[in-house]
C-alpha cells in the first residue's frame, strides 16, 4: 500500500467510517458552505488591492491598507530609518529559537548563547553605538512581542525547575514557600501583576534607582509565567516511578546528578505538550502588555486602523495579526508532535 493510500484510506475512516463522524463531516461541510462563499467575495472579488482609503469600499477588503500600514503594524513608532534594528532582533530570535527547537544544539554552547543573544537584541532594540537612544515607548509590534515571550519563557523555565522541585522537598520551610508562591503567583490576574511592574515595583525601589517599564514588566512576568510553568514540571515529576530516584540512589548518585541525568530529561520528556500548550498561551497573553503602555502586535495593528487617513480597517489589521499568530502558534504544535516522536523513538532505541 502507497503513501497515497494510506492517507486516502485514514480520511476516509475519519470523515466517514461511523454514522457520527459522517453527521459531523455533512454538518462541516454544510457550514462551510455558508461561510466560504462570502468570505472569498470579500477578501478577494470586491476587495482593493492599490489606491488610498477613498478607493476602496466597504464591500469588500481594503489590501491596499496593509500594504500602506504594514511596516507600523509590525514595527510600532520605531524610527522608520533605523528599522533594520528590530528587523535583525526578529532574525536574531528566530535564529536562538531555531536552535533551541533542534536537539542537536542542545547543550552548554546554547546556554551560552541564550544570554548573548538577549543582550544583543536589548542592545538593538536600544539605538546602541548611535547618537540619540530609543526609548522604550518607541519600541512596538512584533520585535517586542516575540522579545517579551522568548526571553520570559527562557527565564521563567529555571526558576519553574527549582520551584517544582521545591514544592516535592522534604524540607517543610521550602516546601511552604514553593507552595505559597505558586499559589499567589497563579491566583492574581497577569494585569494585576503588569500593574505591580509599572506602579507598585518603582516605590518599592530606593531612591534614585529605577528601571525601564519594559525591564519591570520583563521580570514580574517572568516570575509569574514560572509559577504556571513548575505546575506542569511538576506534573512530570509526579509521573515517573519512585523507583527511577531509588535505582540512582543505589548507584551512589547524588540528588543533583540524578536530577540531572535521570528524573529531569524524563519529565520534560512527559510534559512538552502541556510546555507547548503553555508557551502559545503565553505568547496570546503578551497582548496585555499594553496596560502598561507597551505595544505589542495585536495593539500595534489595532492602533494603525485608527489612523484618521486609514479610519476603520479594523479587519484587515487583525487579519494581520491572526496570520502572524497563528503561522508562529501551528509551527510550535507541529514542532511539539515531531519532537515528540523523536525522543519516543530514541528511547525505543
Amino acid at each position: 500500500m502507497t503513501a497515497a493510500t494510506r492517507t486516502l484510506a485514514t480520511l476516509r475512516t475519519g470523515l466517514f467510517g461511523t454514522r457520527t463522524n459522517t453527521l459531523v463531516t455533512a454538518a462541516t461541510l454544510l457550514l462551510l458552505s455558508q461561510i466560504l462563499p462570502p468570505l472569498f467575495r470579500w477578501a478577494v472579488l470586491d476587495a482593493t488591492f492599490t489606491g488610498n482609503a477613498e478607493a476602496c469600499t466597504r464591500a469588500g477588503a481594503c489590501w491596499s491598507f496593509v500594504a500602506a500600514k504594514l511596516r507600523f503594524i509590525l514595527f510600532a513608532f520605531y524610527p522608520p530609518d533605523l528599522q533594520w534594528r528590530p528587523v535583525l532582533v526578529i532574525l536574531l530570535l528566530a535564529a536562538i529559537l531555531t536552535a533551541s527547537a533542534m536537539p542537536r544544539f542542545w547543550g552548554r554552547p546554547l546556554l551560552l548563547a541564550w544570554p548573548l543573544t538577549i543582550l544583543a537584541c536589548w542592545l538593538l532594540m536600544q539605538g546602541a553605538f548611535t547618537s540619540t537612544p530609543i526609548p522604550s515607548n518607541q519600541w512596538g509590534s512584533l520585535p517586542v512581542t516575540l522579545f517579551v515571550w522568548a526571553v520570559c519563557f527562557a527565564a521563567a523555565t529555571p526558576i519553574a525547575v527549582l520551584l517544582a522541585l521545591a514544592r516535592r522537598s522534604t524540607l517543610g520551610g521550602l516546601r511552604t514557600f514553593s507552595v505559597l508562591y505558586i499559589e499567589l503567583m497563579r491566583g492574581t490576574p497577569m494585569v494585576g501583576i503588569l500593574y505591580v511592574a509599572m506602579l507598585i515595583l518603582p516605590m518599592a525601589l530606593p531612591d534614585g534607582l529605577s528601571f525601564d517599564k519594559m525591564l519591570r514588566a520583563i521580570v514580574m512576568v517572568t516570575l509569574f509565567w514560572a509559577a504556571y510553568i513548575a505546575e506542569v514540571i511538576r506534573a512530570g515529576l509526579q509521573a515517573l516511578p519512585a523507583g527511577q530516584t531509588e535505582a540512582a540512589t543505589a548507584l551512589g548518585l547524588g540528588f543533583w546528578r540524578t536530577q540531572q541525568l535521570i528524573v529531569l530529561p524524563q519529565a520534560f520528556r512527559i510534559v512538552i505538550p502541556g510546555l507547548v500548550n503553555l508557551a502559545i498561551g503565553f505568547l496570546l497573553a503578551t497582548s496585555l502588555l499594553a496596560v502598561i503602555g507597551i505595544f505589542d502586535l495585536l495593539n500595534a495593528a489595532r492602533a494603525s486602523a485608527a489612523d484618521p487617513q486609514w479610519l476603520g480597517f479594523y479587519n484587515e489589521a487583525y487579519i494581520v495579526v491572526a496570520v502572524v499568530y497563528f503561522a508562529i502558534c501551528f509551527g510550535a504544535s507541529r514542532y511539539s508532535r515531531w519532537l515528540e516522536r523523536r525522543l519516543a523513538a530514541g528511547r525505543r532505541l
